[in-house]
């Protein structure tokens, strides 16, 4: 995600690469970047250049990121899938000093698909079954994937019911970068919602509109359907 955030960055005029932080400073050299980027291992000195910090690392970055956001007051958009409880009670802590977005799934699309599933689980009921499918590339380490597990909590919340009652079907192939569809069915007929990426880039482009969105925004947690104006 990375590369595909430095590709989005160059390709946009209103924003300017400030900061990579890596585990290996040398081989980002490949990366052919501005020599004025800075590129260090030191997420303070990364988040200290920075306007807005943008997260795609792994969940066992995510406290170093946190607190060098906050020790910062720097406004940060996190995509990285696979949090624990406590991780999520970190995010909100650091919340309440800076700006955070935070989703699963930074795709336009699938915010709007969540509040579609929303919407047509809480008219069609718990009459009707309720499926979430999805597929990703075989590098994919959490399954279900945040995406799907974020479907079924939209369907859970919309019935009433718990997360856990939903079925989920996960496959791991290629290198699909996600597909995932929601399947409502009675006795009588099926309804299927679904969404499918073609390309990373789409993560990258939403971090993007997060990132603008939330630079001048007061501290608090936040999600795509804020960027968004959605709703809940």
């Amino acid at each position: 995600m990375g590369q595909a955030i430095v590709r989005a960055i160059a390709a946009h005029k209103d924003f300017l690469l400030a900061g990579l932080w890596v585990r290996d400073p040398e081989r980002a050299a490949s990366l052919n970047l501005p020599r004025d980027v800075l590129i260090s291992s030191d997420i303070d000195a990364v988040a200290a250049v920075a306007d807005v910090v943008i997260d795609f690392s792994l969940p066992a970055a995510i406290s170093d990121v946190l607190a060098a956001v906050t020790r910062h007051g720097k406004p940060v958009v996190c995509g990285v899938s696979g949090l624990t409880d406590a991780q999520r009670s970190e995010m909100d802590a650091a919340a309440r000093t800076v700006a955070v977005v935070y989703d699963r799934n930074m795709s336009l699309g699938v915010a709007v698909l969540e509040i579609i599933v929303r919407q047509a689980s809480a008219a069609l009921g718990d009459e009707f079954a309720a499926e979430v499918h999805e597929t990703h590339h075989i590098h994919k380490l959490d399954s279900p994937s945040g995406t799907a597990l974020k479907l079924g909590e939209a369907i859970a919340a919309a019935r009433g019911t718990a997360a856990e009652d939903i079925h989920y079907e996960v496959e791991r192939r290629g290198d699909v970068p996600g597909d995932h569809s929601v399947v409502l069915s009675s006795a009588t007929e099926r309804l299927t919602l679904a969404h499918s990426v073609t390309t990373r880039d789409v993560f990258a482009d939403g971090a993007l509109r997060a990132a603008r969105w939330i630079v001048s925004r007061q501290p608090g947690r936040y999600s795509m359907h804020d960027v968004l104006n959605l709703g809940s």
